[in-house]
């Protein structure tokens, strides 16, 4: 009987390579190769410090390496928080994916930013799109981000933000930022600013990710498009072409997976629902068989 394995993430450009997204039931709790976005980690000291910016959606955050906690801590906190069981699925690429940003997070050059928590959102609402419970959805993205201790609130207002203000701007209007004024603009500019100096900014898939989103909520369609904004915002386009094109090839695999998972659901529920109907028709035979003999006496 065969369902959906659990998707991997790891490797990404290999994912293109994949074949098959089916596997046995077994695969979906023991395939730990999920959202493995490769990232170093480095222990250095710091400390906690609010961007010179205007901006309050730029938050710097350094941890020290005396309170770096363990990635077992972070999955421990996840657990503490969210006890509920999580269908394989999704937990396996969860718990991968819960590592990895962990591993992100402790980086010295790391620096939480508003593209950064959109791309994150991104993902997750893409990853977890078709959840059975919408409540245990929202639930289970609070225990994720806070088990980084991080702000969940944070990152959604940051994400909801930065699509408002997508939704109103052009293609050539969206790569303007640096000379205008606003919220998103000053938090863009801050982006742009640590990424040029490189010792305070740490390029993530996340954040490609999040350019990706800004651009399709902007209906910036045009190639240049992402060429300007990744110039303003002094990224190397190189890297972020290469990650969207894995991401986009991610997002077809996805759409695959859980339309063969609903497949899986609706076939075991007829199943349950046939066995029910035969264990009926069982009982009523045995009661007219029963009423029959006791007739017959």
């Amino acid at each position: 009987m065969a369902a959906v394995a659990a998707l991997s993430f790891s490797a990404l450009s290999q994912f293109s390579d994949r074949k098959s997204v089916v596997s046995s039931t077994r695969n979906l709790a023991s395939n730990a190769d999920g959202l493995r976005f490769r990232t170093s980690f480095s222990s250095h000291n710091g400390g906690i410090r609010a961007s010179s910016s205007s901006s309050r959606m730029v938050v710097h955050c350094m941890a020290g390496s005396s309170d770096i906690p363990t990635v077992a801590d972070t999955k421990l906190n996840f657990l503490k928080a969210y006890k509920r069981p999580i269908p394989s699925v999704y937990n396996s690429v969860l718990q991968e994916l819960i590592v990895q940003q962990h591993l992100m997070k402790y980086k010295r050059t790391y620096r939480y930013d508003p593209v950064f928590a959109l791309g994150l959102v991104t993902v997750y609402d893409q990853l977890m799109d078709g959840y059975p419970s919408d409540e245990d959805r929202v639930a289970i993205f609070q225990a994720y981000i806070k088990a980084l201790n991080e702000d969940p609130e944070q990152y959604r207002t940051d994400a909801q933000k930065l699509e408002e203000w997508a939704r109103a701007q052009t293609s050539s209007s969206l790569v303007e930022f640096p000379s205008r004024e606003g919220e998103v603009e000053a938090a863009l500019k801050d982006i742009a600013e640590r990424a040029a100096g490189k010792e305070s900014f740490s390029y993530s898939r996340f954040f490609a990710i999040g350019l990706f989103r800004l651009l399709e909520v902007a209906k910036a369609t045009e190639p240049t498009v992402l060429e300007k904004l990744c110039a303003a915002l002094n990224i190397d386009k190189r890297s972020v072409d290469r990650d969207l094109d894995v991401y986009r090839n991610l997002l077809s695999k996805l759409v695959q997976a859980k339309e063969l998972l609903r497949e899986y659901v609706a076939r075991e529920k007829k199943k349950r629902e046939e066995r029910v109907e035969t264990q009926k028709a069982s009982e009523t035979v045995a009661k007219c068989l029963g009423d029959y003999n006791h007739v017959s006496q």
